[in-house]
């Protein structure tokens, strides 16, 4: 098992809210393909990483808060780093 040190951000002071006062997040579904393992076959399954949730009740996509200074997409990116320990390729839809 691999831990990641999630950065130097501390409290909510620099994240993001709506002009009704709530917070925004990002998230993220992270995904790959895989090869199906008969020999002679070239299809591909895909696989979809879920994370245990805080209260150990539950499996969710890795999210976060949304901070001032970043972009949706370097968010998402923080977030399933620190959350899931995982990299890729960001597709925005």
């Amino acid at each position: 098992m691999v831990s990641y040190v999630s950065y130097p951000r501390t409290g909510r002071h620099l994240q993001r809210y709506d002009n009704r006062g709530f917070r925004l997040v990002v998230g993220c579904i992270p995904y790959r393909y895989k090869k199906l393992e008969e020999a002679s076959s070239n299809e591909e399954d895909i696989e979809v990483l879920v994370i245990s949730a805080q209260n150990g009740k539950g499996m969710l996509f890795p999210k976060g808060g949304w901070e001032n200074d970043e972009s949706m997409e370097d968010a998402a990116i923080r977030e399933t780093l620190e959350e899931a320990g995982v990299l890729g390729v960001i597709e925005v839809s």
